[in-house]
């Protein structure tokens, strides 16, 4: 257990799995790579019984159960050459069976992993572990049961609200997604590899906290140097991860890359109006599952402009890689993507784009670390709300003006946060200090709000506190903050 990096909240409930004196059903899911198997794995090893078994991909029901039956018999020392059950009833009467001999006192943990493809079209999967579960193992007060899905909107609509034998018998379940940027930093450390915290967050920047991805990062080399190898030469595992990461999570992946793409041209995100013209798509029951899916995976995000009603919602491509991929990867040279040797990355890295981009996909960081900043603020206690504003003029003289951070406190009070993306200490000048004033003034009048405003700066590495800084700043927050 000593291995887990972070997950400080998942291992509380996992922890209370532990203690509990009832029987236990626990759902996880959270997209591909993210860490759900290891964390299991990990945490329960010291189990007085731990069975797992992992579906394959597209796999016929006699390969799935030729699977279980492998790890069956390694787990029960039975002889190997016992024939396979012909149904998953079949399969965990068996696994009761065995269970019931040992008389167990301790903790028996039963991990059904990749559970979606288990519980594949005419399979039965899920009827028979209605009936395990409901037959069996809810009378035994030391059985946990955990299923984990990587397809969060299956997971959700066969698991957690299913509607069937299992409607409502789920006691925890846990929602796993990439790590933070202090996870991400604290990872490295754990291999060894010390970068300092603008490194990481460039790392951060092109493919997110997803721990097998991070893996790949090899000591002694910058991030510029581990980017290049890892996302821009042939042997690279993010070269081509994009289609296979969503082709593995969703049924008809084809709509939910559509969506993926279309929120990558738009910086302020999309209504889901708007998305259903950009996409070509219908209004129904197939685009809610898809956005759902996507949000429940980590890899967009809804968010409520401030003073509008949620059906105002936008929604937000937030992950990292993929906006990392459609931007960077998906428009390399393809000479340079079947090569080994070249510095592509260093030069793009160098160049105006880059530098547009990065302070793009900073403030999605920083929208993800919105409590380390409320930490950095002093406000963490504070009720808050965080959104964005926006204001399009619908006249030739009327002013816009926009607002990527507003976190509205109960104390009558609203933090404006301007974030800026910098190699070196962020300098306001006369035409920068007068299009914060306006952006202030534009804010105050359109959202018709008497609360105090106050505007605080998010750099990398911080504001000069010059004339402008003092008339107008509050306060700033430096890149140190989002790693609390």
């Amino acid at each position: 257990m000593n291995k887990i990096i972070g997950r400080e909240a998942e291992r509380q409930i996992l922890k209370q799995l532990t203690n509990s004196n009832e029987p236990e059903f626990l759902a996880i899911y959270g997209r591909r790579r993210v860490g759900k198997t290891f964390l299991i794995r990990e945490f329960f090893q010291e189990a007085e019984l731990y069975f797992e078994i992992t579906g394959l991909q597209s796999g016929l029901l006699h390969n799935q159960l030729g699977n279980f039956m492998s790890n069956f018999l390694r787990q029960f020392s039975k002889k190997t050459n016992a024939p396979s059950p012909e149904t998953w009833n079949e399969a965990l009467k068996m696994l009761i069976t065995e269970i019931d001999k040992k008389k167990i006192k301790g903790k028996v943990v039963l991990f059904f992993d990749e559970l979606p493809w288990l519980a594949h079209r005419k399979s039965q999967f899920l009827q028979a572990l209605e009936y395990f579960w409901n037959a069996w193992a809810s009378k035994k007060k030391n059985v946990i049961v955990v299923v984990c899905g990587s397809a969060a909107s299956w997971m959700l609509e066969n698991i957690v609200h299913n509607k069937g034998g299992l409607h409502n018998r789920i006691t925890k379940r846990i929602r796993l997604l990439p790590f933070t940027l202090k996870e991400t930093r604290d990872y490295l450390k754990s291999r060894k590899i010390n970068l300092d915290q603008k490194q990481v967050l460039e790392i951060y920047l092109a493919m997110g906290g997803i721990p097998h991805y991070l893996k790949q990062i090899e000591r002694g080399q910058s991030s510029v140097q581990n980017i290049n190898k890892i996302c821009f030469t042939k042997d690279g595992i993010l070269v081509d991860e994009f289609n296979k990461l969503y082709q593995s999570l969703f049924e008809h992946s084809e709509n939910y890359i559509n969506v993926i793409k279309a929120l990558a041209k738009k910086r302020m995100g999309l209504a889901r109006d708007k998305l259903l013209v950009e996409t070509k798509m219908k209004s129904g029951g197939g685009i809610s599952k898809i956005l759902l899916g996507l949000e429940e995976s980590g890899f967009i995000s809804k968010i409520i402009p401030f003073g509008k009603k949620a059906n105002a919602a936008i929604y937000k491509l937030t992950d990292e890689y993929s906006l990392f991929y459609l931007i960077w990867i998906a428009n390399a040279p393809k000479n340079v993507l079947s090569s080994t040797k070249h510095d592509y990355w260093l030069q793009k890295r160098s160049g105006s784009s880059w530098r547009s981009w990065a302070g793009y996909a900073f403030e999605g960081v920083c929208h993800k670390h919105a409590y380390q900043i409320k930490m950095g603020l002093g406000i963490s206690g504070i009720n808050t709300m965080e959104s964005t504003w926006y204001s399009r003029p619908k006249k030739k003289n009327e002013e816009g003006a926009q607002i990527d951070l507003l976190i509205d406190r109960s104390d009558n009070c609203i933090t404006v946060c301007e974030m800026k993306h910098f190699d070196f200490e962020f300098v306001i000048n006369k035409k920068y200090y007068q299009d914060l004033k306006n952006k202030m003034r534009i804010f105050k009048n359109k959202a018709r709000t008497n609360k105090t405003l106050f505007l605080v700066m998010m750099t990398t590495y911080g504001v000069k506190e010059n004339q402008y800084y003092e008339e107008i700043v509050s306060g700033q927050l430096k890149l140190e903050v989002l790693f609390q």
